[in-house]
């Protein structure tokens, strides 16, 4: 690892200071690096190797998948990542693995392909692709897009993450718990909602009880806060 030398005299912060700082962010950078990992999922065996030969002197981790179904079987960690996604698989086009892999907690998508007419490429980028590349793949616009594959995925997994969290505590509820649930967020009372439903008011007050149970909520306003994330309609009067 080498450190930038820094001209003691354009600075009023010590020479030593200036070197100790620099060397703390040369180390948080390789650190974060060797932490980042780049999931590529094609069936040639040409776009493993061509990309594995632009990354090798970055240092970055490839892992490399021959379907989607291998991709979505490996284990995660929380590091940042992007997936280089080749839109020629067999069976399934690279834009429906695109759509499908939006419903979870997956890292920004880069496309590799062969030339492709413009509606496909402008489906890609609408459904949120940072980069669409044909081959041969430049080495140094994909390493650009990585970059900035990575750099989304650190702004953004915290959000991805709790509305993972999320997701998971609504699948637990029942469904008539999902059927008080918008009644709650949407300002009901206990009487309006059992009414409407056909139920007593005990028997909803359980359901309501354990809908904020479930759902980890501490308060009414930390429910309707969690539904909002969740695109939970609201029930509204017709």
């Amino acid at each position: 690892m080498q450190t930038a030398y820094v001209e003691p005299s354009t600075s009023p912060i010590p020479y030593r200071v200036q070197i100790a700082s620099r060397l703390v962010e040369d180390i948080f950078t390789l650190s974060k690096q060797a932490e980042e990992t780049v999931y590529l999922v094609s069936e040639e065996e040409q776009v493993h190797r061509e990309t594995a030969e632009a990354l090798e002197d970055l240092g970055i981790e490839v892992v490399s998948a021959f379907s989607e179904e291998e991709y979505l079987s490996m284990p995660r960690n929380d590091a940042a990542a992007c997936l280089i996604l080749d839109m020629q698989l067999c069976g399934n086009s690279g834009l429906e693995v695109q759509r499908r892999l939006l419903t979870g907690l997956h890292p920004p998508v880069i496309f590799v392909s062969e030339p492709s007419d413009t509606r496909t490429t402008v489906s890609a980028m609408k459904c949120g692709a940072i980069d669409f590349l044909t081959r041969p793949v430049d080495a140094r616009a994909l390493q650009a897009a990585i970059r900035t594959a990575f750099d989304q995925d650190y702004r953004t997994r915290p959000k991805k993450a709790e509305l993972e969290r999320l997701q998971r505590r609504l699948s637990l509820l029942t469904p008539r718990e999902r059927e008080v649930l918008p009644l709650v967020v949407g300002g009901l009372l206990n009487k309006q909602s059992a009414s409407l439903l056909d139920i007593s008011e005990v028997t909803l007050q359980i359901h309501r009880s354990q809908v904020m149970k479930k759902m980890a909520a501490e308060s009414l306003a930390d429910l309707v806060r969690m539904a909002l994330k969740l695109r939970v309609p609201h029930w509204r009067e017709n």
